[in-house]
């Protein structure tokens, strides 16, 4: 488990060194990029190889940072930090090989790239609430820059909207962090510490406290109303920005008020419990409905991801370790499956055909032209809408099993949002692959001339990328215990004992 504190260390030099050899060699700067990425994804999955699962975090690393305020430089892992871990890697190294075709600023773009990438492996690695928030924020402040200068549509704004909601989120966080901190007396910023230090603060305090936290994690991870940043983000990032976006980034926020929100103060959770239900609910229905009417294909893929990670925010307020499982396995799951989403559309057809418009791409014949793409993305739309064999079937189907537990109504708005995810998905691929393009009608029946069209094919780079990711979600679909016995011995942990009832899943 030594190896795992590695993956910060050699992502943050694989930086700084293509921002280097960027500048005399676009190339060199791809093959780092590639090499790093794959690098972390191979330490974690030699972790993950000799891992041993239990309840609590496994320290790998642990020393003095700032004595004066009790801050340790701790990093531990356990289940749930493994799985997303694993994730991050997977997800990272696919983006790089969709990005194969950056030629603008090269260096730059892959620096900033894995900037973000190093600082999600140190948020899920993070065992002090404050080293925890500077990781969080080191990973937020690339994705400014991805999508303001290698970006597309509305990318200023994209970009703004992205970095003053997270930066609006982050605020909340801290404040509620040091309330905490100072009012409770405690000694250091520990997971355990904190917790310990709101228990003594006044019932107002913890409702109050545990607001400011979870609510400032959950606008990272798109809750409603809070999540309009998401779609326009998406929409605006280039293909690896959005797969990290939606992949890993969007799970920073689940995994906080997870990790961080819900054991600080189970008092405050069980005030808030009912109205985060609602929303999450709310969300998983109401962002479906949206994509279901959208003209542009990433925005149904933007929307798609807020509904999805709905899901991932009701399993946590259910409050029971079946659902809460749930939620973690479909935190990888949808990090998958929407990277491979966004990866389709934003590299194999707007980078091909230069419209994201079903009304365009519609009159185009798309599964003649990119056969390999029409194959990938009716996989990933049946991931997506969680068909058995992959995923998302398993991770919804528990959470709902779980969710029905505590509430069985909550359980019946998810369920409601997953038909709807299956009419926007279904009407996605039969615009964009399989619809009859109208051409008008000539005297006596006869059919006008179709100009042969030609297209880039797709990269060997590219097939590549698609093959890591469907066999993630292929193999986790058919074996999702490989990741629930991980993630269901972490759940025992005593910090989840307070807030998550239900004895072992």
């Amino acid at each position: 488990m030594s190896l795992l504190p590695w993956t910060i260390t050699l992502t943050f030099a694989g930086a700084l060194l293509a921002l280097v050899v960027g500048r005399r060699s676009a190339a060199a700067a791809r093959w780092v990029a590639l090499l790093t990425a794959a690098g972390g994804w191979s330490l974690t999955l030699l972790a993950a190889a000799r891992f041993v699962p239990g309840p609590g975090l496994q320290t790998l690393v642990d020393a003095a940072w700032i004595p004066g305020l009790g801050v340790r430089y701790h990093l531990a892992v356990d289940g749930i930090s493994l799985t997303l871990l694993v994730l991050t890697g997977l997800v990272a190294t696919a983006g790089v090989l969709f990005s194969w075709n950056i030629g603008e600023r090269t260096g730059e773009f892959f620096a900033f790239f894995l900037t973000l990438v190093a600082g999600v492996y140190g948020v899920f690695l993070s065992a002090d609430a404050l080293v925890f928030f500077v990781f969080y924020e080191i990973a937020i402040v690339p994705k400014y820059f991805l999508i303001a200068i290698w970006g597309s549509t509305n990318r200023e704004y994209g970009a703004m909207k992205l970095a003053l909601y997270s930066f609006a989120g982050s605020a909340l966080v801290l404040a509620g962090l040091l309330w905490t901190y100072a009012v409770g007396g405690a000694h250091g910023f520990g997971f355990g510490e904190l917790a310990a230090a709101a228990a003594t603060l006044s019932p107002h305090q913890q409702v109050v406290v545990f607001a400011l936290v979870f609510f400032g994690f959950a606008t990272l991870a798109g809750i409603f109303p809070l999540h309009t940043w998401a779609p326009t983000g998406h929409v605006a990032a280039p293909t690896a920005a959005s797969m990290l976006l939606a992949g890993v980034v969007m799970k920073l926020g689940a995994y906080g008020c997870l990790r961080v929100a819900l054991p600080l103060s189970p008092l405050g959770f069980a005030f808030w419990q009912t109205p985060i239900a609602w929303l999450a609910a709310i969300g998983i229905v109401y962002a479906g409905l949206v994509a279901l009417v959208q003209q542009d294909l990433k925005f149904v893929i933007g929307y798609s991801s807020v509904s999805h990670m709905g899901f991932v925010l009701l399993g946590l307020a259910a409050a029971n370790t079946r659902a809460a499982s749930g939620a973690v396995l479909q935190m990888f799951s949808h990090g998958v499956i929407a990277g491979l989403l966004f990866a389709v559309v934003g590299r194999m057809i707007y980078d091909r055909t230069h419209t994201r418009m079903l009304a365009e791409l519609r009159a185009l014949p798309l599964r003649r032209l990119l056969p390999f793409a029409a194959v990938v993305f009716v996989i990933a739309g049946f991931a997506s809408m969680g068909l058995p064999g992959f995923s998302g079937f398993p991770a919804e189907l528990t959470i709902l099993i779980g969710v029905w537990r505590t509430a069985p109504l909550w359980a019946a708005v998810a369920a409601l949002g997953v038909l709807v995810a299956a009419a926007f998905t279904l009407r996605a691929i039969q615009l964009t692959f399989f619809a009859t393009p109208e051409r008008p009608s000539l005297p006596g029946g006869a059919r006008p001339f179709e100009p042969v069209l030609h297209l880039a094919p797709i990269t060997l780079a590219e097939k590549a990328g698609a093959v890591l990711l469907i066999g993630a979600t292929v193999l986790v679909g058919l074996r999702p215990d490989l990741l629930l016995d991980w993630i269901n011995p972490a759940l025992q942990s005593p910090l989840f004992h307070a807030v998550l009832k239900g004895g072992a899943p």
